[in-house]
Protein backbone atom coordinates (compact mmCIF):
# COMPACT_ATOMS: atom_id res chain seq x y z
CA UNK A 1 0.00 0.00 0.00
CA UNK A 2 1.33 3.43 -0.97
CA UNK A 3 1.56 5.97 1.85
CA UNK A 4 -0.79 8.92 1.40
CA UNK A 5 -0.84 12.39 2.97
CA UNK A 6 -4.32 13.86 2.60
CA UNK A 7 -5.37 17.42 3.47
CA UNK A 8 -9.10 18.08 3.55
CA UNK A 9 -10.79 21.51 3.67
CA UNK A 10 -8.01 22.90 5.84
CA UNK A 11 -8.59 26.27 7.50
CA UNK A 12 -5.75 27.85 9.49
CA UNK A 13 -5.54 31.10 11.45
CA UNK A 14 -2.59 32.96 12.96
CA UNK A 15 -3.38 35.15 15.98
CA UNK A 16 -7.04 34.95 15.02
CA UNK A 17 -6.44 36.04 11.41
CA UNK A 18 -7.56 33.50 8.78
CA UNK A 19 -4.76 32.53 6.40
CA UNK A 20 -5.86 29.24 4.84
CA UNK A 21 -9.48 29.16 3.72
CA UNK A 22 -10.11 25.58 2.61
CA UNK A 23 -7.07 23.73 1.23
CA UNK A 24 -7.53 20.31 -0.34
CA UNK A 25 -4.45 18.34 -1.40
CA UNK A 26 -3.50 14.67 -1.70
CA UNK A 27 0.13 13.56 -2.02
CA UNK A 28 1.16 9.94 -2.55
CA UNK A 29 4.59 8.67 -1.66
CA UNK A 30 6.79 8.87 -4.75
CA UNK A 31 5.00 11.90 -6.20
CA UNK A 32 6.49 15.38 -6.57
CA UNK A 33 4.16 18.36 -6.11
CA UNK A 34 5.08 22.00 -6.71
CA UNK A 35 3.19 24.64 -4.71
CA UNK A 36 3.39 28.13 -6.17
CA UNK A 37 1.63 31.42 -5.56
CA UNK A 38 2.18 35.11 -4.73
CA UNK A 39 3.77 36.17 -1.47
CA UNK A 40 1.30 35.95 1.40
CA UNK A 41 -0.96 33.41 -0.30
CA UNK A 42 -0.48 30.83 2.48
CA UNK A 43 2.14 28.43 1.08
CA UNK A 44 4.42 28.40 4.13
CA UNK A 45 1.40 28.42 6.44
CA UNK A 46 0.33 25.11 4.92
CA UNK A 47 3.73 23.60 5.70
CA UNK A 48 3.73 24.87 9.29
CA UNK A 49 0.20 23.58 9.86
CA UNK A 50 1.11 20.12 8.58
CA UNK A 51 4.11 19.99 10.92
CA UNK A 52 2.19 21.27 13.97
CA UNK A 53 3.69 24.71 14.62
CA UNK A 54 1.90 25.99 17.75
CA UNK A 55 1.28 29.48 16.31
CA UNK A 56 -0.78 28.08 13.45
CA UNK A 57 -4.29 27.20 14.65
CA UNK A 58 -6.26 24.70 12.58
CA UNK A 59 -9.86 25.96 12.82
CA UNK A 60 -11.45 23.45 10.45
CA UNK A 61 -10.58 20.52 8.23
CA UNK A 62 -8.34 17.48 8.60
CA UNK A 63 -4.86 16.15 7.82
CA UNK A 64 -4.42 12.39 7.42
CA UNK A 65 -1.28 10.29 7.11
CA UNK A 66 -2.78 7.05 5.82
CA UNK A 67 -5.40 6.33 8.53
CA UNK A 68 -3.70 8.40 11.25
CA UNK A 69 -5.11 11.77 12.30
CA UNK A 70 -2.10 14.08 12.07
CA UNK A 71 -3.87 16.84 14.00
CA UNK A 72 -3.91 14.62 17.09
CA UNK A 73 -0.09 14.25 17.01
CA UNK A 74 2.49 16.50 18.65
CA UNK A 75 5.12 17.98 16.35
CA UNK A 76 7.76 15.42 17.35
CA UNK A 77 5.28 12.59 16.77
CA UNK A 78 4.62 13.88 13.25
CA UNK A 79 8.36 13.82 12.54
CA UNK A 80 8.67 10.27 13.88
CA UNK A 81 5.70 9.24 11.72
CA UNK A 82 7.59 10.33 8.60
CA UNK A 83 6.82 14.02 8.02
CA UNK A 84 9.65 16.52 7.43
CA UNK A 85 9.93 20.21 6.64
CA UNK A 86 12.98 22.07 5.37
CA UNK A 87 12.49 25.61 6.62
CA UNK A 88 12.94 28.78 4.61
CA UNK A 89 14.74 30.34 7.60
CA UNK A 90 16.01 27.54 9.87
CA UNK A 91 16.74 28.29 13.52
CA UNK A 92 20.27 28.10 14.88
CA UNK A 93 21.04 25.86 17.86
CA UNK A 94 24.31 27.08 19.45
CA UNK A 95 26.15 24.40 21.39
CA UNK A 96 24.62 21.45 19.50
CA UNK A 97 26.82 19.92 16.82
CA UNK A 98 25.10 19.03 13.55
CA UNK A 99 26.40 15.44 13.74
CA UNK A 100 24.99 14.95 17.26
CA UNK A 101 21.68 16.47 16.25
CA UNK A 102 21.44 14.19 13.23
CA UNK A 103 22.37 11.06 15.19
CA UNK A 104 19.57 11.64 17.70
CA UNK A 105 17.01 12.64 15.05
CA UNK A 106 17.86 9.72 12.75
CA UNK A 107 17.64 7.24 15.63
CA UNK A 108 14.23 8.59 16.68
CA UNK A 109 12.81 8.41 13.16
CA UNK A 110 14.05 4.87 12.58
CA UNK A 111 12.94 3.74 16.04
CA UNK A 112 9.79 5.80 16.76
CA UNK A 113 9.15 3.95 20.04
CA UNK A 114 12.58 4.86 21.43
CA UNK A 115 12.59 6.57 24.83
CA UNK A 116 15.11 9.32 25.64
CA UNK A 117 18.24 7.78 27.13
CA UNK A 118 17.97 4.55 25.18
CA UNK A 119 20.68 3.50 22.74
CA UNK A 120 21.41 5.57 19.64
CA UNK A 121 22.50 4.27 16.25
CA UNK A 122 26.02 2.83 16.75
CA UNK A 123 28.53 5.63 16.20
CA UNK A 124 30.56 3.80 13.56
CA UNK A 125 27.48 2.91 11.52
CA UNK A 126 26.15 6.47 11.77
CA UNK A 127 29.45 8.08 10.78
CA UNK A 128 29.82 5.87 7.72
CA UNK A 129 26.30 6.70 6.55
CA UNK A 130 26.64 10.42 7.23
CA UNK A 131 30.02 10.56 5.46
CA UNK A 132 28.51 8.85 2.41
CA UNK A 133 25.60 11.31 2.29
CA UNK A 134 27.89 14.33 2.72
CA UNK A 135 30.13 13.16 -0.11
CA UNK A 136 27.05 12.71 -2.28
CA UNK A 137 26.01 16.28 -1.46
CA UNK A 138 29.55 17.59 -2.05
CA UNK A 139 29.83 18.81 1.55
CA UNK A 140 33.04 19.26 3.54
CA UNK A 141 33.11 16.67 6.33
CA UNK A 142 34.12 19.36 8.86
CA UNK A 143 30.65 20.83 8.34
CA UNK A 144 29.15 18.18 10.66
CA UNK A 145 31.28 19.39 13.58
CA UNK A 146 29.77 22.87 13.54
CA UNK A 147 26.83 23.93 15.69
CA UNK A 148 23.46 23.62 13.95
CA UNK A 149 23.00 26.67 11.69
CA UNK A 150 25.11 28.80 14.06
CA UNK A 151 26.94 31.33 11.91
CA UNK A 152 25.88 29.51 8.74
CA UNK A 153 25.43 31.43 5.52
CA UNK A 154 22.05 31.14 3.78
CA UNK A 155 23.46 28.54 1.41
CA UNK A 156 25.00 26.52 4.25
CA UNK A 157 21.67 26.46 6.08
CA UNK A 158 19.91 25.07 3.02
CA UNK A 159 22.57 22.41 2.52
CA UNK A 160 22.24 21.42 6.18
CA UNK A 161 18.50 21.02 5.66
CA UNK A 162 19.11 18.80 2.62
CA UNK A 163 21.57 16.71 4.65
CA UNK A 164 18.85 16.22 7.26
CA UNK A 165 16.49 15.14 4.49
CA UNK A 166 19.08 12.64 3.24
CA UNK A 167 19.64 11.12 6.67
CA UNK A 168 16.05 11.05 7.93
CA UNK A 169 14.52 9.73 4.67
CA UNK A 170 10.95 10.79 5.58
CA UNK A 171 7.81 9.51 3.88
CA UNK A 172 6.81 13.07 3.00
CA UNK A 173 9.00 16.19 2.79
CA UNK A 174 7.92 19.82 2.55
CA UNK A 175 10.64 22.04 1.10
CA UNK A 176 9.83 25.68 1.87
CA UNK A 177 11.62 27.83 -0.72
CA UNK A 178 14.86 25.88 -0.41
CA UNK A 179 16.10 27.91 -3.39
CA UNK A 180 15.73 31.32 -1.69
CA UNK A 181 19.01 33.14 -1.12
CA UNK A 182 21.01 30.76 -3.31
CA UNK A 183 22.92 31.60 -6.47
CA UNK A 184 22.24 29.70 -9.70
CA UNK A 185 24.96 27.08 -9.16
CA UNK A 186 23.81 26.40 -5.60
CA UNK A 187 20.17 26.03 -6.70
CA UNK A 188 21.22 23.59 -9.42
CA UNK A 189 23.17 21.51 -6.90
CA UNK A 190 20.25 21.61 -4.46
CA UNK A 191 17.83 20.52 -7.18
CA UNK A 192 20.05 17.63 -8.21
CA UNK A 193 20.65 16.58 -4.59
CA UNK A 194 16.94 16.54 -3.77
CA UNK A 195 16.25 14.39 -6.83
CA UNK A 196 18.94 11.88 -5.86
CA UNK A 197 17.78 11.73 -2.24
CA UNK A 198 14.03 11.67 -2.87
CA UNK A 199 13.19 9.82 -6.04
CA UNK A 200 10.43 7.26 -5.61
CA UNK A 201 11.04 6.96 -1.87
CA UNK A 202 9.39 10.21 -0.76
CA UNK A 203 6.41 12.38 -1.45
CA UNK A 204 7.75 15.88 -2.10
CA UNK A 205 5.90 19.18 -1.71
CA UNK A 206 8.22 21.83 -3.14
CA UNK A 207 7.18 25.39 -2.28
CA UNK A 208 8.87 27.72 -4.74
CA UNK A 209 8.52 30.90 -6.79
CA UNK A 210 10.94 29.72 -9.46
CA UNK A 211 11.48 26.78 -11.78
CA UNK A 212 15.19 26.12 -11.12
CA UNK A 213 14.57 23.90 -8.11
CA UNK A 214 12.23 21.88 -10.33
CA UNK A 215 14.92 21.34 -12.98
CA UNK A 216 15.77 17.87 -11.64
CA UNK A 217 12.43 17.45 -9.86
CA UNK A 218 9.75 17.91 -12.54
CA UNK A 219 6.44 17.96 -10.67
CA UNK A 220 3.77 15.36 -11.25
CA UNK A 221 1.41 18.10 -10.14
CA UNK A 222 1.79 21.89 -9.91
CA UNK A 223 -0.65 23.79 -7.69
CA UNK A 224 -1.41 27.50 -7.54
CA UNK A 225 -2.36 29.00 -4.18
CA UNK A 226 -4.24 32.29 -4.07
CA UNK A 227 -6.16 33.85 -1.21
CA UNK A 228 -5.46 30.95 1.12
CA UNK A 229 -6.58 28.06 -1.07
CA UNK A 230 -5.45 26.06 -4.07
CA UNK A 231 -7.30 27.42 -7.09
CA UNK A 232 -5.69 25.53 -9.99
CA UNK A 233 -3.73 22.32 -10.53
CA UNK A 234 -1.74 21.27 -13.57
CA UNK A 235 1.63 19.82 -14.48
CA UNK A 236 5.07 21.03 -15.51
CA UNK A 237 3.62 23.43 -18.09
CA UNK A 238 1.67 25.28 -15.41
CA UNK A 239 4.81 25.72 -13.30
CA UNK A 240 6.67 27.09 -16.33
CA UNK A 241 3.81 29.47 -17.15
CA UNK A 242 3.77 30.89 -13.63
CA UNK A 243 7.52 31.40 -13.66
CA UNK A 244 7.49 33.21 -17.00
CA UNK A 245 4.18 35.09 -16.86
CA UNK A 246 3.31 35.57 -13.19
CA UNK A 247 -0.17 35.42 -11.70
CA UNK A 248 -2.24 37.91 -13.71
CA UNK A 249 -4.14 35.15 -15.54
CA UNK A 250 -4.77 33.33 -12.28
CA UNK A 251 -6.18 36.43 -10.58
CA UNK A 252 -8.52 37.09 -13.54
CA UNK A 253 -9.66 33.47 -13.64
CA UNK A 254 -10.38 33.32 -9.89
CA UNK A 255 -11.70 36.76 -8.88
CA UNK A 256 -13.08 35.59 -5.52
CA UNK A 257 -9.69 34.30 -4.40
CA UNK A 258 -8.03 37.43 -5.80
CA UNK A 259 -10.40 39.60 -3.73
CA UNK A 260 -9.46 37.65 -0.58
CA UNK A 261 -5.77 38.09 -1.47
CA UNK A 262 -6.27 41.86 -1.77
CA UNK A 263 -7.98 42.07 1.63
CA UNK A 264 -5.22 39.98 3.24
CA UNK A 265 -2.54 42.23 1.71
CA UNK A 266 -4.33 45.39 2.90
CA UNK A 267 -4.59 44.01 6.44
CA UNK A 268 -0.89 43.09 6.39
CA UNK A 269 0.00 46.61 5.25
CA UNK A 270 -2.09 48.13 8.04
CA UNK A 271 -0.39 45.94 10.65
CA UNK A 272 3.07 46.83 9.28
CA UNK A 273 2.34 50.57 9.38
Amino acid sequence: MTDVLKIENLHVAVEGKPILTGVNLTIRRGETHALMGPNGSGKSTLGYAIMGHPNYEVTDGAIWLNDENVLEMAANERARAGLFMAFQRPMSIPGVKLADFLRHATTNVRNPERKEGEELIPMREFRQEMKSKMQQLQMDLDFARRYVNDGFSGGEMKRAEILQLAMLQPKFAILDETDSGLDADAVRLASQSIAEIGGAEMGLLIITHHDKLLEHNPPDFAHVMLGGRIVETGGVDLAKELHSSGYDRIRKAYPDAAAIEQVMNEEETQVAS
